[in-house]
């Protein structure tokens, strides 16, 4: 299976807001893509926070930006309801 374009995955995202606001989800698709998307935004930026922490040698700087970046992350999936808080075990 391959990754949507951005166009796709616009769409995609475009039509399950939709049919949630319209009552249309009777299997929770919508739901589901619209829940795995908000927290995928989340966890890239841990990922992206990641990277530059190691390719800046480990600076103070990049590692307060990696924190915040998992306190966020942890923050949008809770609001989520994925998880209960403390789960993850990181900190």
């Amino acid at each position: 299976m391959g990754m949507p374009t951005d166009q796709e995955l616009k769409e995609a995202l475009a039509e399950a807001g939709r049919m949630r606001e319209q009552g249309e989800d009777p299997h929770h698709v919508a739901k589901a893509l619209l829940n795995l998307n908000y927290r995928v935004k989340s966890l890239e930026k841990v990922l992206e926070a990641a990277e530059l922490f190691y390719r800046s040698g480990q600076s103070v700087t990049e590692h307060q930006r990696l924190r915040k970046a998992i306190a966020d992350a942890h923050a949008a999936i809770e609001r989520s309801g994925a998880i209960e808080p403390g789960c993850f075990g990181l900190e």
